[in-house]
């Protein structure tokens, strides 16, 4: 990192500059293993107060299981969010965002689905979308045993996560799954063509523009991806849902969630921005008690009461 960009981060966030996120093969399986460990832990020590957890094994039509982790923090049929978790395409399990996912239920009211799909590069696309997709049908045909109001239903997702919530939502959109409501879009991972925010930030905490290259070319499983796998590639956003976007400002992916809260402004869909001035790709992960995370949180929470009211 230059000297120029490492003062730009905030203070709290300055002991994180020479922390890198490897995502080249050969330690792509420690790397795994490292993250694995310290969010298990995290999520051992997490404060449940207000929140009901439970898991379910639900199978799918692709022939396989996969394991939700359900976050009640509403009423019995109160709203739902189909979360998907953070991690590159490649990263992460149910514990990776256990804590956000906590917050969410807590702030919003309502109930989290969070999804364990299919990683790359043993699973390229589209077995990460196929999976979310299922787990959305399923959550809207089962919504009375959940407990959960169909007609309320949100997706959210953080870094690749982002970008398997949007292509719920423009699934929705298109008429190919249930109604969406809302999406909620943190530090999105949009678009697989290059930014300035890309080409400037090739050394930074969090993420860097390497580790951007090797998500995509994982996720791709070394082929061209279509479409429909990269959301900032979609020509009609009219008929998408209302939109929260959060981002940071030394992240190369801010470029591509600017870009896609101004598309969806111009198409006249009612999107709401956060750029968070000082900080790095995964902030809230990893100072999840500093005010600045906490003000994220807060901001979340309100915009799904807020969603869910409309």
């Amino acid at each position: 990192m230059t000297r120029d960009i490492a003062e730009r981060l905030d203070p709290q966030l300055r002991h994180l500059a020479a922390a890198r996120t490897d995502l080249s093969p050969p330690v792509l399986g420690a790397v795994r293993d490292s993250l694995n460990q310290r969010r298990a832990e995290t999520a051992r020590t997490a404060d449940l107060i207000g929140v009901e957890v439970e898991q379910r094994e639900v199978p799918v039509p692709a022939g396989h299981t996969v394991t939700v982790r359900i976050y009640r923090g509403g009423p019995p049929q109160s709203p739902a969010v189909i979360y998907c978790h953070s991690g590159a395409f490649v990263l992460g399990n149910l514990d990776t965002d256990h804590r956000q996912c906590i917050e969410m239920a807590r702030r919003g009211r309502c109930t989290v689905l969070s999804v364990d799909y299919r990683l790359a590069p043993e699973h390229p696309y589209p077995a990460a979308q196929d999976d979310v997709s299922a787990i959305l049908d399923w959550a809207v045909r089962c919504s009375a045993e959940l407990g959960i109001d169909a007609t309320a239903v949100a997706v959210a997702g953080s870094s690749a996560g982002a970008a398997l919530a949007a292509g719920l939502a423009r699934r929705s959109a298109a008429g190919e799954g249930p109604p969406v409501v809302f999406q909620m879009l943190h530090q999105p991972v949009l678009d697989d063509r290059p930014s300035p925010s890309k080409d400037e930030f090739t050394t930074t905490p969090g993420f860097d523009a390497e580790a951007v290259a090797w998500m995509w070319r994982h996720y791709g499983g070394d082929a061209s991806l279509p479409d429909e796998a990269v959301p900032a590639r979609i020509d009609e956003m009219s008929s998408l849902p209302a939109a929260l976007i959060t981002c940071s400002e030394l992240d190369p992916l801010r470029d591509e969630a600017l870009d896609y809260a101004l598309r969806l402004l111009w198409a006249g869909v009612a999107a709401e921005l956060h750029v968070f001035s000082g900080t790095c790709h995964g902030f809230d992960s990893l100072v999840p008690e500093w005010e600045i995370s906490r003000q994220l949180f807060d901001i979340q929470g309100t915009a799904l009461r807020r969603a869910f009211l409309r």
